[in-house]
């Protein structure tokens, strides 16, 4: 036979690339009937198995048996026939083994081909069905080359793409370096399934914690989220059901080792652990620790929350660039706007102050609206007349006058600063006019005076 020790070489593939043997040997028996056709015609009855006992695959070409033979590929005369089954009838179907080395070198190659092909769609069926439950898994592997950023790692049976998306900022790897990530997805395409990792996903940090503290694995500490700028800073929320067990410290470890195992992985990225609450206004004032928290006003239909801090706190809270507001935001959700207290009290005074200056407003209906959480003219515009005739004093009527006078107020507001602003701008181009032409005259003046230096003494 022409595939010499197909047993030796089934076992060996299949255990190299992972693939399943039945998958191979029917990969084999397929690729040794199209050669047998090539050579006898695609009419021809040809079967294939794999005889366990000899570790071959046999081939047989089935005829049937008439009485006068009109196509040698496909019949046999009822005498042959009888000598080779003395009990055939005519119209029986007889199979008689072929000797697979006469298919000739066009036919090896066909079967070649066949089998190279099927192997490489069941090595890329064993790869995805290897990897596609395994997505959300943080994995080992090698770095074995770069591809327009991309890091190509080899994971041992296959390769996986580490996109430039997906790199932290600032981490450098070589060829040859070891490179843990997470399994972000698993895609199943033509040149193969292609698995795609992650080191900036917020799970990657999620498993991580999970590796390093038992309590998480076993589900006496729960993280309820987490949120990363990859490179600077994370933060990661985390409850306990159990009181005696503080989540917290739990995660950090004795003398912060837990928690510095993971930041050694990120290789420097600092990290925040908040205990999670279940009201969010609490939530989030965990969330933007270390800054300490005057008041949060909640706004459930934006999903807002307006965040006061002593002023002193303001550049805490905020963090550098935003950083830590930002995260905070992610970490629960919330659209969080800070502000300092003494930006809080000018902007009520401000708001305050636009109230009053509304055409029928007065101190005591100044007061009224503001309690009712009116705060400036602004939102009185964008009320609604039902949401006015709920406050005792205020009819329909009067609510849609305090409405279009809040409306116009605005309008007439927003014209001021178009105004303001344009004559700012007109000021600034005259300016500039002004200081050309100066120029102009100084340079002026200077060649005047190059021209009489330059003049021959008399």
């Amino acid at each position: 036979m022409f595939i010499a020790d197909i047993k030796r070489v089934v076992d060996q593939i299949s255990r190299d690339k992972g693939i399943d043997k039945q998958i191979l040997i029917k990969a084999l028996e397929e690729a040794l009937r199209s050669a047998a056709r090539k050579k006898f015609g695609p009419k021809a009855d040809v079967e294939a198995q794999y005889n366990e006992e000899t570790g071959e695959i046999e081939v047989f070409q089935f005829k049937e048996v008439v009485e006068t033979v009109t196509d040698p590929d496909l019949q046999i005369s009822f005498e042959e026939g009888r000598r080779l089954d003395p009990e055939c009838e005519l119209g029986d179907s007889l199979g008689t083994k072929m000797d697979t080395s006469t298919f000739g070198r066009i036919a090896a190659q066909s079967a070649k081909q066949v089998i190279i092909q099927r192997m490489k769609d069941a090595e890329r069926d064993a790869v995805y069905a290897n990897y596609i439950d395994r997505k959300g898994e943080i994995i080992n592997g090698i770095v074995q080359r770069f591809d327009r950023g991309d890091i190509i790692v080899n994971l041992g049976n296959t390769e996986a793409v580490l996109p430039v998306r997906e790199q932290v900022p600032r981490e450098n790897y070589r060829r040859g370096d070891r490179i843990r990530a997470l399994i972000l997805d698993v895609l199943y395409e033509s040149r193969g399934p292609q698995v795609i990792l992650s080191r900036t996903h917020p799970d990657f940090l999620i498993i991580l914690f999970k590796t390093e503290v038992p309590e998480i694995s076993e589900g006496l500490v729960e993280i309820k989220g987490a949120a990363r700028e990859p490179g600077s800073r994370a933060k990661i929320a985390v409850a306990s059901q159990d009181s005696d067990i503080d989540p917290v410290g739990a995660c950090v470890g004795m003398k912060g080792s837990r928690v510095q195992n993971v930041v050694q992985e990120l290789r420097g990225e600092k990290i925040d652990i908040i205990p999670w609450h279940v009201d969010a206004a609490k939530y989030v004032c965990n969330a933007l620790q270390p800054a300490e928290i005057s008041r949060v006003i909640i706004d459930e239909a934006h999903r807002s929350m307006e965040v006061i801090v002593p002023d002193e706190y303001l550049s805490v809270a905020i963090g550098k660039r935003g950083q830590n507001v930002r995260l905070a935001s992610k970490l629960t959700g919330w659209q969080l706007d800070v502000s300092s207290e003494s930006q809080y009290s000018e902007a009520m005074k401000s708001g305050y102050d636009s109230l009053m200056a509304l055409p029928g407003v007065g101190i005591s209906m100044a007061d009224v609206l503001f309690e009712q959480g009116f705060y400036s003219a602004e939102e009185l515009a964008k009320a609604t007349v039902d949401d006015l005739v709920q406050i005792r004093g205020i009819g329909e009527e009067k609510a849609q006058q305090l409405i279009e006078n809040a409306r116009v107020y605005l309008e007439n507001a927003v014209a001021a600063r178009q105004a303001e602003a344009e004559a700012g701008q007109q000021a600034e181009a005259e300016a500039r006019q002004q200081e050309e032409e100066k120029v102009e005259v100084d340079e002026s003046g200077t060649d005047d005076e190059s021209a009489s230096d330059s003049e021959p003494a008399t």
